[in-house]
């Protein structure tokens, strides 16, 4: 998939979950896109899951079993995982949005105007060890003029 192709594919249920959760579609799309490849991981080609989120003992819906590369014992070992699975885009950016909101450490992004502030308060909030994570994401959604979404009259 293109990250032209994936942008028309997981754009509409960004902005529709962007619309009831106040997660900036820009931020959600631009996540997807990384975490997922533009939606060439085998995760997200399987399962619909963009985030790679594992499946925990509270999740109800579908699984896929896939292995997964985990620092053990101070190895890298591969371990049988189970993965979130969802029925669409819609279903995997909206367990996304429920994720931010239901944790408090990530009230101060809802707060922000725009998804390179939303990223950088996610970030500042220990969403991910990586330091540029912020940077990353707003360099995709300036690459790919992603805040076009955060407009209610956008495509």
């Amino acid at each position: 998939m293109t990250p032209a192709d994936f942008i028309a594919a997981v754009g509409p249920a960004a902005r529709a979950s962007a619309a009831r959760t106040r997660v900036p579609a820009s931020f959600a799309l631009a996540e997807a896109a990384l975490e997922s490849g533009w939606g060439a991981s085998q995760l997200a080609l399987q399962a619909r899951n963009l985030f790679g989120v594992k499946a925990d003992p509270s999740w109800r819906g579908d699984v896929l079993l896939m292995p997964t590369r985990e620092f053990l014992k101070g190895q890298w070992q591969m371990q049988p995982a189970r993965w979130r699975k969802y029925p669409d885009w819609q279903g995997c950016i909206d367990d996304h949005a429920a994720f931010l909101l239901a944790n408090p450490r990530y009230k101060p992004a809802f707060s922000c105007r725009g998804g390179e502030a939303f990223a950088r308060a996610v970030a500042a909030a220990g969403y991910a060890t990586d330091p540029q994570y912020a940077d990353k994401l707003i360099a995709v959604m300036r690459g790919r003029q992603l805040s076009i979404f955060d407009r209610p009259e956008a495509p």
